[in-house]
């Protein structure tokens, strides 16, 4: 049955007719036209689909888009407004944080949460935060890498 839904998406409202069995990540692509949240496994493991909503990391394949109604949904492309998403997307460039660049959105997704909730993490911690993200290319070195650059920026004020 459709319904009609209306999601805040990276600050702008999208409202659509949709039915009850689609997911947020196909709203996202469809509904707001951003491609920048992927699909990889469609079964909430691979974490490329990962976005934040309410503030909290979330599989945008497994969510239904009528469960987020009225929500407010962040995506990889909000992060370009971001000052830690500046930051981190600069430092997977100079750390090699992505190699084919398909698990990246959600990446950056989860390292924007990791550093928001551990401001100075360690590689332990990182890469326990990131075992719901796969990716197949880096072996996550890089990616850690980037991530305890990134800290290090936000920390010392390098990155203001």
């Amino acid at each position: 049955m459709k319904k009609p839904i209306k999601i805040n998406i990276n600050g702008r409202d999208v409202e659509a007719i949709s039915e009850g069995r689609t997911t947020l990540a196909d709203f996202i692509r469809n509904e707001a036209k951003l491609t920048g949240t992927h699909l990889g496994c469609e079964h909430g493991v691979c974490g490329a689909c990962t976005v934040n909503i309410d503030g909290q990391p979330a599989r945008s394949c497994i969510t239904l888009a009528a469960s987020v109604d009225g929500s407010t949904v962040n995506t990889t492309e909000s992060l370009g407004d971001d000052r830690i998403g500046a930051v981190l997307r600069q430092a997977f460039h100079e750390a090699h944080g992505l190699q084919c660049g398909f698990c990246t959105p959600g990446m950056l997704i989860t390292c924007r949460d990791i550093l928001t909730r551990h401001p100075d993490p360690s590689e332990e911690t990182i890469r326990y935060e990131l075992s719901g993200n796969i990716c197949r290319c880096t072996g996550y070195m890089g990616i850690v890498a980037a991530v305890k650059l990134a800290s290090k920026r936000l920390n010392s004020g390098e990155a203001a």
